[in-house]
């Protein structure tokens, strides 16, 4: 997968990624990089999604 071409929508760039997992001991490809961000950021989309849902049942109900 290439999320290069959708917009850039966080301050952590695939490369500066993969230098932060390399001082961890954790090599990979700008590449994989990449996806390990796509899937960070689609899991921070639904812990938000659901956070925001259940506060909204908490006001209505």
């Amino acid at each position: 997968m290439n999320y290069r071409d959708e917009q850039y929508k966080g301050k952590i760039s695939a490369e500066k990624a993969q230098k932060i997992l390399k001082k961890e001991g954790i090599n990979v490809t700008v590449e994989l990089a990449e996806e390990i961000l796509y899937f960070l950021r689609k899991l921070a989309n639904m812990h938000m999604q659901h956070f925001l849902e259940k506060n909204d049942k908490k006001k209505k109900g």
